[in-house]
């Protein structure tokens, strides 16, 4: 084998190398897709939303329908305003409920959607009205641990 196959071979590895690299990150970062696909927008608003992300995953089903878009902090309300977007094939009702929820006990935060029975349909720029926010351990346990406390004076 000559030297100049041998680094042509060389070349061609690293180079595989490299992709697959760069494809792992993409993937651990959620940036898989670089284009918006076309879809619609949806706002649901939250008392908390835990830990969730910007490109969270919206499943409904346990189906991926799409992506967090946009998260911000209403001043007005205090609430957290999240901007959803439905890829095109899926259409929700105006009854529905998203629900900030967790894959595990430590796994990664995506918004679920709960179809109700209405005939209507939420259509690009509308408002989801129903929601539940994230259950925060932490302070699921200082509730425990307080209302143990103080039965244990009485």
């Amino acid at each position: 084998m000559s030297r100049s196959t041998l680094d042509l071979w060389v070349g061609i590895f690293v180079t595989i190398g490299l992709g697959a690299l760069l494809f792992l990150a993409l993937k651990v970062g959620n940036l898989t897709s670089f284009n918006n696909a076309p879809g619609y927008r949806v706002e649901a608003r939250f008392d908390n939303i835990g830990g969730l992300k910007l490109r969270a995953p919206v499943k409904a089903a346990g189906v991926a329908v799409g992506r967090v878009d946009r998260i911000r902090l209403d001043p007005a309300t205090y609430q957290a305003v999240v901007t959803l977007r439905i890829d095109r094939g899926f259409e929700f009702t105006a009854d529905t409920i998203a629900s900030i929820l967790t894959s595990g006990l430590l796994g990664e935060v995506y918004v679920g959607l709960d179809v109700g029975g209405e005939a209507k349909m939420i259509g690009d720029g509308g408002k989801i009205g129903k929601t539940q926010s994230a259950m925060v351990l932490e302070k699921l346990i200082g509730q425990f641990l307080f209302d143990k406390a103080g039965g244990a004076g009485k």
